[in-house]
């Protein structure tokens, strides 16, 4: 995946918090932790890796469509749709 360093690093940022955010959902259920405070921490992860996803279709749009920086064909329309898709 190509882009512009500022976007890449905040991909990465997003991913590493979602890391984190499932460590620690991880932990809650070993620790027997409320349902309630589980089902919170997992909601932040999802949403913590739907923006990182949504950011790198974003960045990597012109990447899909143009082929540019890479030694790929151009995406179909139809591709792009599934790509997505695949995040809804």
């Amino acid at each position: 995946m190509i882009g512009d360093e500022d976007s890449i690093a905040l991909i990465l940022n997003r991913l590493r918090r979602a890391n984190g955010q499932l460590a620690g959902v991880i932990s809650m259920i070993e620790n027997g932790r409320d349902c309630k405070d589980v089902v919170t921490q997992l909601a932040a992860v999802s949403r913590a890796l739907d923006k990182a996803g949504f950011k790198i279709v974003a960045t990597g749009l012109r990447e899909c469509l143009t082929g540019e920086g890479t030694d790929k064909e151009p995406m179909t329309e139809a591709e792009l749709e599934k790509l997505f898709l695949a995040l809804a």
